[in-house]
């Protein structure tokens, strides 16, 4: 099912029933090579980052990561996991990680790891507010590491190194899609601490008959236009319309002059993967030895809980014991 997007769409029941708040909704741009996602996170971003008291810089880098994964792996065509790491190649910074995942059914979740040891510390985050500081402790253009990794359900994994050539994620990102797959694309990302959205425009390339059919017919195909007038149009977007407004609403306002048309959009949510037997085989790795020694140490128990989500498992004697009759 498929709408044409030339009104404001507040009275759409396929987008309300999804939830207008967090989606990611698909759109074309009718008779061109244009396609684009727009993504809106609020319910699924406040439950990710209630798991930990994240500085408020944090909190909206991983807003802005979060939605950077949910509209990347729209890009691929894969049953699987697809996520974005960042990792500081400084001793000294104040972020040592974070990553964001997003799966093909719209599952969402994040983390990040930052020092907070010391007065300076702590008072250096308070000093911040935006996502671009958060990301910029991972050094100057060229330092730190941004990885986009894809883990299909089946078939061998893929992990591509962004170059830090910005000092924001959605330009590095947009920089990585346009080297690396030859595809023009526009990448806006935005994140106010309770909600992010973002939206990302690509131009594909054209098939070999489509361009035989464009040269036959000046009508048919993408006008030599359309990708200028579309960078313009979607440069003008402002960061709090992207977190404040429906899917539906930042494209009319943006392209309600071209022949937009949209699927069904496609709800996210907060999730996670562990579990008591993920944790059990990682148990395992470290050896029965070891295991017991930790079980001396915590009196007979300890709990691994789950960064993610805050699960906590509880693992005795007698179900080390099991882990390792096996």
């Amino acid at each position: 099912m498929t709408q044409d997007i030339q009104t404001p769409n507040t009275d759409n029941q396929t987008l309300n029933n999804a939830g207008t708040t967090d989606v990611r909704q698909r759109f074309f741009i009718e008779d061109s090579p244009v396609r684009g996602d727009v993504v809106r996170l609020a319910r699924s971003y406040a439950e990710t980052i209630s798991q930990k008291a994240y500085p408020e810089a944090i909190r909206r880098l991983l807003g802005e990561m979060l939605t950077a994964a949910s509209l990347l792996i729209g890009t691929v065509k894969i049953n699987g996991r697809l996520s974005i790491q960042l990792q500081s190649s400084d001793s000294d910074s104040l972020l040592n990680w974070a990553m964001a995942e997003c799966d093909q059914d719209g599952i969402i979740r994040a983390l990040a790891s930052w020092k907070a040891d010391t007065d300076a510390q702590i008072k250096a985050w308070e000093s911040m507010t935006h996502a671009n500081e958060a990301f910029a402790e991972l050094g100057v253009a060229g330092q730190g590491v941004l990885f986009i990794n894809i883990q299909p359900d089946n078939g061998e994994p893929y992990q591509g190194i962004v170059e830090r050539t910005h000092d924001n994620l959605a330009q590095c990102l947009a920089h990585y899609q346009k080297q690396s797959a030859q595809i023009p694309t526009l990448i806006s990302l935005a994140s106010d601490g309770l909600q992010a959205g973002g939206i990302l425009v690509q131009m594909l390339p054209r098939t070999f008959d489509e361009t035989l059919e464009a040269e036959r017919n000046e009508d048919a195909g993408i006008d030599d236009d359309l990708w200028t007038r579309l960078s313009v149009l979607t440069r003008t977007i402002k960061p709090e319309e992207l977190t404040t407004l429906d899917a539906s609403e930042i494209l009319y306002r943006l392209y309600h002059e071209e022949n937009v048309v949209a699927p069904d959009p496609v709800p996210l949510a907060f999730g996670c993967t562990c579990s008591r037997e993920k944790s059990a085989m990682a148990i395992e790795q470290i050896g029965a030895d070891e295991a017991f020694d930790i079980i001396d140490e915590k009196g007979g128990s300890f709990e691994m809980d789950c960064g993610f989500c805050g699960a906590v498992y509880t693992f005795d004697k007698d179900d080390v014991q099991a882990i390792f009759a096996e």
